[in-house]
């Protein structure tokens, strides 16, 4: 899922910072479905499941309900523009929250932005329930590094992580609270480019480019139209394919999935620094990562998913988890000309059984893997509409 929020505040000199005076202080994180998984209490109360995410220049609390969960009073009303499709919408700004994270890690008047409606879904996603996201608050007070292999985040000072042997080293600075790395990139035709990103650890495809189009007055050969994620404002439209080949550092990735906004959602005019697109966690998760913003330097290291090729789901569908428990697998769009759209499948519809095995019985992740699994894979699907169960065969079919 890729989110986008642009939110323009302005807030008093914040930070987190470890409890009793240690060097160092570490947690453990679930990656689901592309996304840091953290647990954090707020104001002595939770655990509550927040994303960590680079690209979130404030605390955001997605879930309004904890306004009165956390007994909130000192707030205040703003606009919040994102990108999208729909209009700019209010959220409450508040400041004095105390967040702590495990290991011995804790925030004092920390601020953040609270939606009084929840415009992600962030919960359906991902199939447990989600509060909000983590960012640069938590970046700016430590150096922070980040292991994919043991599912483990290390926060200190600059001194007391220790940097990777063998790796790669590369300059990063941070503007407007989010973070930026310059890359070259081989596309198709053979062009080289230069181009500036956010390292976006919320984001979840690969890489995003948002001016490409423009500028090479096209798309790669072969794309397919696709809905990108979800703006604060609405849904963002775009289109899905691939590049040669990213370089970072002495790094190279190749045939690349990568997504490309549609000029009319992205909305360059509410973007307070020029980039060129986006890294996400698609790519970022191929690496344990260090990330140093008082030094302006990143630091990256391949890790066990390096080489796993770069795949897109080949079904055609996006689904979420709805019911009481989030075990429900309901669709909730389905791609023109998809081999989900062959076979009849519409919006609405809940998958209840993947080749005889209950979707109750299953992780979303075990769900997603399945989806993306194989070109010319024959699927089993167990599907009811309307209150009427059906069976029907998917044959996946690699589009980009």
């Amino acid at each position: 899922m890729m989110l986008y929020c642009n939110i323009r505040a302005t807030y008093a000199q914040q930070y987190f910072e470890v409890e009793n005076n240690h060097k160092r202080a570490y947690f453990r994180f679930q990656l689901l479905r592309d996304m840091i998984i953290v647990p954090l209490k707020i104001n002595g109360k939770g655990p509550y499941n927040f994303i960590l995410d680079s690209g979130v220049g404030v605390m955001i609390i997605t879930e309004p309900t904890l306004i009165d969960s956390l007994d909130i009073h000192n707030k205040r009303l703003i606009k919040i523009s994102g990108l999208g499709n729909n209009e700019d919408f209010d959220a409450y700004v508040t400041s004095g929250l105390h967040v702590n994270l495990p290991g011995g890690i804790r925030g004092q008047d920390i601020s953040a932005a609270i939606f009084t409606k929840d415009h992600f879904g962030l919960s359906n996603y991902a199939g447990t329930p989600i509060y909000g996201l983590l960012g640069y608050e938590f970046f700016n007070s430590f150096t922070v590094k980040i292991d994919f292999d043991d599912s483990t985040v290390t926060v200190g000072a600059p001194k007391d992580i220790r940097i990777f042997k063998r790796g790669s080293k590369l300059p990063l600075t941070v503007e407007d609270r989010k973070p930026y790395i310059k890359t070259r990139l081989f596309l198709p035709d053979g062009k080289q480019v230069e181009d500036k990103l956010v390292v976006d650890l919320g984001a979840g495809h690969p890489l995003s480019l948002e001016n490409l189009i423009e500028a090479n007055k096209g798309l790669p050969d072969k794309f397919i139209s696709a809905n990108l994620g979800m703006g604060l404002t609405g849904p963002i439209s775009g289109y899905l394919s691939r590049i040669s080949e990213i370089e970072l550092g002495k790094y190279k990735l190749k045939n690349v999935i990568t997504s490309f906004p549609d000029s009319i959602t992205k909305k360059d005019d509410t973007l307070s620094v020029k980039r060129d697109g986006n890294l996400g966690i698609g790519i970022l998760k191929r690496f344990n990562l260090i990330i140093d913003y008082s030094n302006q330097v990143m630091y990256f290291k391949s890790n066990l998913l390096f080489y796993k090729p770069f795949e897109h789901d080949m079904s055609g569908i996006e689904y979420f988890c709805g019911g009481d428990n989030l075990k429900h697998i309901v669709i909730n769009r389905v791609e023109k000309g998809s081999a989900a759209d062959e076979i009849g499948l519409i919006k609405g519809d809940e998958i209840v059984r993947i080749n005889f095995k209950s979707v109750q019985d299953m992780s979303i992740e075990e769900i997603d893997n399945i989806f993306k699994s194989r070109d010319d894979r024959s699927i089993l699907l167990d599907v009811y509409r309307n209150g009427v169960y059906d069976r029907l065969i998917l044959t996946l079919k690699r589009r980009i």
